[in-house]
Order: structure tokens, then C-alpha cells, then sequence
């Protein structure tokens, strides 16, 4: 017998202590964590972490199926929490708790790993239209809708999608047209989340006038705002999407984001979200990861768990580098945002790796679960098709690598 087989066969045989098991990197109480990155956290960003970790076990993931089954609005766990202080995306002051960008990123991960509606939620409300007004709203506008917004006693929108125009939104159609003290809006908008519940939707219209893209807050209930839900998504099911149609919207002047004076102050609001969907996707890929090793840990085939044959062994590690490798993306990144070095082309890459990946390793656990993976109860398939929108949504993973290949060539290769 080799030394080789020898090897195998001691392998093999030997079993192991599910204690042992429990307390190792991949066993810990706060999850997925295989390099230890977790020791390279601050105390407040492990406070973050835990926090929200246990608010996504106890709160979120016995209810969520149903809310997701059902298409439904989950305004149970929104009011739950809006106590835990979790809302703000680092954004500082104006009721926002104080969080690194470290910090922000571990929640978006911890809300995708209970649920991409979830977590899309947070993107929209804080990511989106709260850092939309905190990065380019006056002073006013700031201390009138961001208290009410971190406390979620007020949702937001962000409306930038056309039904003609997803990746090309700089084309964007809607106009907005000078009228006395205020603006008049004529436009459509499509995939517009919290859209049709919103207290304050931040349009991107085109001026009439110069011809520049600006913002403009639009309350709720004004007259000639329309918004229909869209119905029969198969992804982000919990979250309501909107179909928006503005016919003669007016807006006062006070209503303007004084900072948004192109299209380029747009990308900046997207440009800085790109990061928090990069750690929405790791989340989503812990999730998948660890539900294939606990179900491959129980589930009995030929007479001994799953674990036990090498082609098991062999995709859950695959899988465990792939997530590995997204948290190192994730925590590189966001320490350069906290360094004030992060560019718009890495936050591009970071975002388009990870929810490639995420896709990958979630599609593993799909297989490893077999036919029970396409079950609600084991909450894979409902990963494996909410990372179709985050895959999606913010530039898809082919306009990400043009913004990068540009970056790395000088040759821009789309209009």
C-alpha cells in the first residue's frame, strides 16, 4: 500500500468530535469566518456584526419564507428594526449612528444573509435616497428627512431606472421643467423600490432648460405621482418594486438637491453604493455556504453522512474560498473607503466579483442540497434567485467590467 493510499484510508476512518467540529473557524458563533479576519475588526464594528447577526437568527429567518412567499411587505421586521440603530450607511450626524464603512458593510452582509429584501431595504433607504440627500441636499433638506429616515419613521425612494433606459441611465427621458418657484416633472420610472409607499422619492429628471440631469425630491401623495407595483418577480419578493409614471409633478424649488447638477452627481450616490452591494453579496454566498455544510453534516446517503465522501468535501471547500476571497475584497475595499482611497473603478471590481461569485457558490449548495434545494424550508433557492437582482441591479456585472477594463486600458469601450 502507497503512502498515499494509506493517507486516504486513515482519513477515512477517522471520525470526528462534533465538539471539536463546533469550535472551529467555520463552526463559530458568528459565522463564516476561516482566516480569522474577524481579529481585524474594532469592538463597535463586532458590536455591528453580532447585533444584526442575531436580529437576522431570531427575527428574520423564522418569518421570512412567508413574507417571501407571499410577496409581502415585511413592515414587522422594518419596525423591529428601527430599533436596533442600524440605519444610516455611515452616513454622520442628522440621527445616524456612527459606523466605518466596516461597519456599514457588515450589516448589508448579516440583512443579505437573512434575506436580499431585506437587505434591499437598507440599500434603497439608506444607501440609495438618504446618502442621495445627505451628499447633495441642502442643509434644510437634510435635517427636515434624514432624522425621520435612520429612524425609519420615514421611507425612501430612489428613482433613476426607465423602462427604457436600466444600464444606459444617463439617457434617462424624464424632464423636469422650470415653472415659476418650482419645477414640473413628466417622465416614467421602472423597478423603483419602495417606490410605491415612499414618504420622499429622489427623481433624476432632465432639465428642459440646460438640458443638465438633477434631483429632485418628490413627496408623497403629490398630485400626478403615480405608482404600480410590479408583479410576478421571482427575486427580492419581500421588497415592493414600483412602475412610476410623473404626469405634470410639481416641485418646489426648496424640493431641488442644490448639489445634483449632473449626471456624474448620480454616479457618485451609485459609485458609493457598489461597496454595500459587494458585502450584500458575500452575505448572500454565507448563507448558501452554510446551509450546504450543516445539511451535508446530517444528511445520510449510503449509510454515512455526506461529509464523509470527497466530492462533498471537494465543493464545500471550493465554496469556502470563494466566500473567503469575497471578505477579503469586501474588508480591502472598505478599509480604503475609511482611508478616503477608494475609486469608483474599485468599488466597480469588488462589486462585480462578488456577486459573480456569490452566484457560483450559491448554485454549489443548490447542488449539494439535491432535491431538497429547491425548498423554502432550507432557504438556498430563495438565495439562489434574490442574487439574480442584486446580480443585476446598480450595473450589471458586464458594465462593471467595462468601467474597469476602461480604467485599466484608456480605452473606454461603450458610449
Amino acid at each position: 500500500m502507497s503512502t498515499d493510499t494509506m493517507s486516504t484510508d486513515m482519513l477515512a476512518d477517522q471520525t470526528y468530535d462534533e465538539d471539536i467540529i463546533a469550535t472551529t473557524a467555520i463552526g463559530r458563533s458568528l459565522g463564516t469566518d476561516y482566516f480569522g479576519l474577524r481579529d481585524e475588526l474594532t469592538e463597535a464594528e463586532r458590536d455591528y456584526l453580532k447585533r444584526t447577526r442575531t436580529f437576522v437568527d431570531t427575527e428574520v429567518l423564522p418569518v421570512i419564507n412567508g413574507y417571501w412567499e407571499r410577496a409581502e411587505f415585511p413592515w414587522e421586521l422594518i419596525k423591529k428594526m428601527s430599533v436596533l440603530g442600524i440605519i444610516g450607511d455611515g452616513i454622520e450626524g442628522y440621527g445616524c449612528p456612527p459606523m466605518s464603512p466596516v461597519a456599514a458593510g457588515l450589516i448589508h452582509m448579516e440583512l443579505n444573509r437573512g434575506d436580499g429584501s431585506i437587505g434591499t431595504i437598507l440599500a434603497v433607504q439608506a444607501g440609495l435616497a438618504m446618502r442621495s440627500i445627505w451628499m447633495l441636499g441642502s442643509e434644510e433638506q437634510k435635517q427636515r428627512w434624514l432624522p425621520g429616515m435612520a429612524a425609519l419613521d420615514l421611507l425612501g425612494a430612489f428613482a433613476l431606472t426607465e423602462p427604457e433606459h436600466g444600464s444606459d441611465a444617463v439617457a434617462l427621458e424624464t424632464t423636469a421643467t422650470r415653472d415659476g418657484d418650482g419645477y414640473v416633472l413628466d417622465g416614467e420610472k421602472r423597478w423603483i423600490g419602495n417606490g410605491s409607499m415612499a414618504d420622499v422619492i429622489v427623481v433624476w429628471a432632465r432639465d428642459t432648460t440646460d438640458g443638465k440631469v438633477k434631483g429632485f425630491l418628490v413627496e408623497k401623495d403629490a398630485p400626478g405621482y403615480d405608482a404600480r407595483v410590479i408583479m410576478g418577480k421571482a427575486s427580492v419578493r419581500a421588497v415592493l418594486q414600483a412602475d412610476i409614471t410623473l404626469t405634470g409633478v410639481r416641485v418646489p424649488v426648496g424640493n431641488v438637491l442644490p448639489g445634483a447638477q449632473s449626471f456624474k452627481d448620480a454616479a457618485r450616490v451609485l459609485a458609493s453604493t457598489r461597496i454595500a452591494v459587494a458585502w450584500g453579496a458575500l452575505g448572500h454566498a454565507v448563507a448558501a455556504y452554510e446551509a450546504a455544510l450543516s445539511y451535508t453534516k446530517q444528511r445520510n446517503q449510503f449509510g454515512k453522512p455526506l461529509v464523509r465522501f470527497q466530492l462533498v468535501q471537494d465543493q464545500l471547500v471550493k465554496m469556502l474560498a470563494e466566500v473567503t476571497a469575497m471578505q477579503l475584497y469586501c474588508l480591502r475595499v472598505s478599509r480604503l473607503d475609511e482611508q478616503g482611497k477608494l475609486t469608483d473603478t474599485i468599488a466597480a471590481l469588488a462589486k462585480m466579483n462578488n456577486t459573480l461569485k456569490a452566484r457560483q457558490v450559491i448554485a454549489e449548495a443548490r447542488d449539494l442540497l439535491g432535491g431538497n434545494g429547491i425548498l423554502l424550508d432550507y432557504h438556498v433557492m430563495r438565495h439562489m434567485v434574490d442574487i439574480e437582482a442584486i446580480y443585476t441591479y446598480e450595473g450589471t456585472e458586464h458594465i462593471q467590467t467595462l468601467l474597469v477594463g476602461r480604467d485599466i486600458t484608456g480605452v473606454g469601450a461603450f458610449s
